[in-house]
């Protein structure tokens, strides 16, 4: 075998080859995680460590118990990402047991870690608090669990793979290809009754979650599966393999697709690797065609990868050679983003990475001790509280997705009381504070909002055609333990018609059998509503009702599927 340096290198300890190389790696994440500012999905998931729960609107909750047990201990960045920072370690030591390489020389160790250390978001989660960070170390975990499983199927093997099954899927969704692919790999296991248990007590570990999805009416499931469904472009298709060249590393990507094409599996488990690799990349690669595909979606798959390039290249001389020449000079380009992101350059502040300390501590000095209001996504009322400490939520609506904060609901808190309203409202808003710290609002003394009312339709009409009338009767509950004011001064509410092509929505006026002045706590009232549909493309749309405000059209309805042909 071919080694890296010379005889006096080989001739090192390799035990303390490891310790020193995983010591200099827990360090350099370490000072990352501290001096690189917090982003706003590890300030999202800092709420969730903060209202600790059994889910959560877009993940499971493993990221959430490993945030609090870091604010446990830390406060700020740390508070955050100590945790992450830990259990990349306890992943790169699975991984290394995995492997389960006998007496290995210094050189072989280097290469392992090489290869871990190329690998772009791998390193990038030892640091950044993600789902992904836990989904990593129980990938590991469950690839360590059915090793010893394929070996002796022990009870507490069974055990370990049971709960490393539960750990995948209290980690992020993505688990579930993780262990279907394996299943799919090696279908004896549906003839092994241990494994059935160990599926069955995960499952019965799983219930709590489980439970939460119902209550809160399966709300990931909706976002996942249904929400994030997009009309087909080209561009998700074409963007696929760039944006997995980043996430892996284009000279890891090679190395892998070396050892597929040249090698078969030596054995079920290395099967199971190959299934992991081609199932993820081509599963997320035909999701494409029903819209964007995060590039961090296949991450797990950089468990096998490293697994078998480490392999491999202990009796590949020319892949071994390749790792020499190519993917270790890659690591210093990592290493260099690294150092950079954790500057405060204008460019780092257009990618998010720095600047927003500042900008938020701008609106807090404006709205003092009261509670902010701001409509979008979860970005902006999360990152406030982290940074400031001051209390802050959004106002959703049709023109941004559904997020946790539309189950914590925190703005009833603050209905009818004084709040900041961090909104560029029209004849209303003052503009505080120049260039890029520049932000628009105003104080109110009273808040009100009515994106949780609830609005009911029937609508049996399929077709329609540009010109045409409809007539709806609806009913509006008011589910809050106060009145709305539809005439409210700075709050006036309006009903309107709702449609949506695609990402297009289109805001319709209607006229109202008999004007809505007020609603009375927990009451419904029935209304009629007329329109006209005005002149748009044809094609299929959904229709819906919805309350509109200076927060914008609210999710009030449920929407209805219709089609509006050519009018000629």
């Amino acid at each position: 075998m071919t080694n890296f340096s010379s005889a006096r290198l080989t001739n090192l300890n390799a035990r303390k080859v490891f310790i020193t190389l995983l010591i200099i790696w827990v360090v350099v994440n370490l000072i990352q995680a501290f001096f690189m500012e917090i982003l706003s999905d590890e300030a999202y998931y800092g709420l969730y460590g903060k209202y600790l729960d059994w889910g959560y609107y877009d993940h499971p909750p493993m990221v959430a118990l490993l945030i609090r047990i870091s604010s446990l201990i830390f406060k700020g960045n740390l508070g955050i990402r100590f945790m992450t920072v830990l259990l990349q370690i306890a992943t790169i030591l699975l991984v290394w047991k995995i492997l389960n390489i006998k007496k290995p020389d210094a050189s072989v160790i280097i290469t392992f870690f090489i290869i871990t250390g190329s690998i772009s978001l791998f390193a990038a989660y030892g640091v950044i608090a993600t789902p992904d960070a836990p989904l990593l170390f129980f990938t590991a975990l469950f690839l360590f669990s059915y090793k010893k499983f394929l070996a002796n199927q022990k009870w507490t093997v069974a055990l370990l793979l049971s709960l490393s099954m539960a750990g995948l899927i209290y980690s992020k969704y993505q688990a579930i290809l993780v262990i279907g692919f394996v299943i799919l790999s090696d279908l004896k296991l549906l003839r092994s009754f241990k494994f059935w248990a160990a599926g069955i007590l995960a499952i019965i570990l799983l219930l709590p979650h489980i439970r939460w999805q119902f209550v809160n009416h399966f709300p990931s499931l909706q976002y996942h599966l249904v929400d994030r469904s997009k009309e087909f472009r080209w561009i998700y298709l074409l963007e696929y393999l760039p944006n997995q060249m980043a996430v892996f590393n284009p000279f890891i990507l090679w190395a892998i697709g070396w050892v597929l094409l040249k090698y078969k599996p030596a054995n079920q488990f290395n099967r199971s690797l190959y299934f992991l690799i081609i199932g993820f990349l081509g599963f997320f690669w035909l999701t494409a065609l029903r819209g964007h595909v995060e590039p961090h979606w296949t991450i797990a798959c950089s468990i096998p990868m490293i697994l078998l390039i480490t392999e491999k290249s202990r009796d590949d001389a020319k892949l071994l050679h390749y790792i020499k020449r190519y993917v270790l000079p890659s690591i210093s380009l990592l290493i260099i983003i690294r150092v950079f992101l954790m500057g405060d350059s204008r460019f780092n502040r257009y990618l998010g990475y720095s600047g927003k300390e500042e900008k938020y501590k701008a609106i807090e000095s404006v709205a003092g001790d009261l509670p902010v209001i701001f409509t979008g996504s979860f970005q902006k009322p999360s990152l406030y509280p982290f940074f400031t400490g001051k209390d802050a939520t959004v106002i959703s609506s049709l023109y941004s997705r559904q997020t946790q904060f539309d189950i914590w609901q925190f703005e009833k808190k603050y209905n009818n009381k004084p709040a900041f309203i961090c909104v560029a409202a029209e004849g209303r808003s003052l503009v505080y504070g120049t260039g890029r710290l520049k932000f628009s609002g105003f104080k109110t003394d009273s808040l009100q909002t009515v994106c949780r009312m609830k609005i009911q339709y029937e609508f049996n009409e399929k077709t329609l055609q540009p010109g045409d009338s409809v007539k709806i009767p609806f009913t509006i509950q008011n589910t809050y333990d106060y009145d709305i004011n539809f005439m409210n001064k700075v709050f006036p509410v309006e009903i309107c018609l709702v449609l949506f092509k695609g990402e297009r929505e289109y805001v319709l006026p209607v006229s109202l059998s008999v004007p809505v002045t007020r609603i009375s706590s927990r009451a419904v009232i029935e209304r009629e509503l007329s329109a006209i549909i005005p002149g748009l493309p044809h094609g299929s749309y959904h229709l819906g009702i919805s309350l509109n405000t200076l927060f914008g059209p609210s999710l009030n309805s449920s929407f209805t599927k219709i089609f509006i042909r050519d009018d000629d």
